[in-house]
């Protein structure tokens, strides 16, 4: 690596990627200024003496740095004691993602261009990566309001109840949907059924949030759509739920906006029979599925839109001192995604294209936001891993993640780990090192300041 002791002047090239093999095969030299990527020409032809910083990519990976649309970063004066915009985003800049989207349920719920902003202004004093917020779904929301401040979304709406998520009813929902559809915004719903009996294992659980309630809650969701209304569902983890709805857009024209929907790692690589079946741990909302249940979902790779973490850290002592039934729904994976699924990559059970696309491309099409990629224009975040993603294997530890609650539900699974992290042209990540660059606030459509 070569970094010279003045910072490029504004306009000139401030970093240069060499040998970056390109998904097509060819290697490239990728040029950045401004946070964005200003050349992609063939090797040795691109450099600039000036540039800030060289970095030799003959012996990485390099692929565009993830975007994670579903995470709960915490924070705020109740819940810092279980993850901050500081911990939450080192974890996801560590682990190669470089922009994350917090969900509105927090303390107290994003409701309204006040609480909205007061949420922007924390993140923006902590986070290390890019970041964006979205607006609640609730009675007391003010749409345009939250849309106008900057709010990059709607939801995680609430379907049924969860942590810090109050359900709403069906007739609002209605309401809400037509409101967010004159917005032009795009809505994210959490999709689950709850059934009465007493919530005592991990067996119990998945049983009282069954894989056919959240069908059937997913199939009522899709029902009182609007046409065109940029729907998407949160946390499917049952093929019935992605069935469902691929099967509503093969209904929908070119000209139609179809809905999506998105799996989290959790769903695809852990079942509750790898847990004891009280260990509060694997609990989570929607539940973790049987081994049969999870092998059938991760068959279906090819046909999922967007994997995402639902990073939704809660501490040891929550985890464990109270009741199963008692316990929190949820577990931190923002820092834990990309590594386990890099893995997958090097077992060739999937492609690194395929993983791009669903962690990449694909959420910024639906969230409209212009992705992160080696094209001009396109955004210079991006992730290196060892290129020999076999050898570069370890076994996760909570000892070695940047995890403000002290475990993780995948100890001793082995994952790939990124060695440098750049967010915005510059290195926010290098061997263990964090380095605060400038991390870019990402608002919605509706913001009268964005460009």
């Amino acid at each position: 690596m070569k970094r010279n002791n003045k910072t490029a002047s504004t306009g000139s090239v401030s970093l240069v990627l060499k040998n970056v093999k390109m998904p097509d095969g060819s290697v490239r030299d990728i040029t950045v200024a401004g946070g964005v990527c200003t050349g992609n020409k063939p090797v040795g032809t691109s450099l600039d003496g000036d540039a800030e910083t060289v970095l030799d990519c003959s012996k990485y990976i390099c692929i565009p740095a993830a975007l994670d649309m579903h995470v709960h970063m915490r924070g705020g004066a109740v819940q810092s004691h279980k993850e901050t915009w500081e911990t939450g985003t080192k974890a996801a800049v560590a682990g190669g993602v470089g922009t994350v989207v917090d969900q509105p349920n927090t303390i107290p719920a994003i409701t309204d261009g006040e609480t909205f902003g007061k949420r922007m202004d924390e993140a923006a004093a902590g986070a290390y990566c890019n970041f964006a917020v979205n607006g609640g779904v609730t009675p007391e929301s003010k749409f345009k309001e939250m849309y106008d401040a900057g709010a990059l979304a709607f939801g995680e709406t609430f379907y049924a109840e969860s942590s810090y998520g109050t359900p709403v009813t069906t007739d609002f929902l209605k309401t809400a949907f037509a409101e967010i559809k004159a917005l032009g915004a795009t809505v994210t719903v959490h999709a689950e059924e709850i059934s009465a009996g007493d919530d005592v294992d991990l067996k119990a659980h998945d049983l009282l949030r069954s894989a056919e309630g959240e069908r059937r809650a997913v199939e009522n969701i899709l029902a009182i759509a609007p046409e065109d209304l940029r729907l998407h569902l949160c946390h499917l983890s049952a093929p019935e739920s992605v069935n469902a709805v691929i099967a509503a857009a093969k209904q929908y024209g070119a000209s139609t906006r179809a809905p999506t929907f998105e799996v989290m790692p959790h769903h695809l690589l852990l079942s509750r029979e790898m847990f004891d079946p009280k260990d509060a741990f694997a609990k989570v909302n929607p539940p973790l599925r049987d081994e049969k249940t999870r092998k059938a979902l991760f068959a279906m790779w090819d046909s999922i839109d967007v994997i995402a973490s639902d990073s939704a850290p809660h501490t040891i002592a929550e985890k464990t001192e109270n009741t199963f039934g008692n316990a929190p729904s949820g577990m931190q994976g923002v820092g834990t995604m990309m590594p386990l699924l890099m893995r997958q990559v090097a077992e060739k059970r999937i492609t690194l294209d395929s993983l791009i696309e669903k962690t990449v491309r694909k959420p910024a099409a639906i969230l409209n936001l212009r992705p992160s990629g080696f094209a001009v224009g396109e955004l210079a975040d991006f992730a290196l891993y060892p290129k020999d993603l076999e050898r570069a294997s370890v076994k996760i530890s909570a000892d070695n993640l940047c995890v403000k609650a002290g475990w993780t539900p995948y100890e001793g699974m082995s994952a790939v780990f990124p060695e440098i992290v750049i967010v915005n042209g510059e290195i926010a990540f290098d061997n263990g090192d964090f380095f605060r660059t400038n991390p870019r606030k990402v608002t919605g459509r509706g913001y009268s300041a964005s460009p």
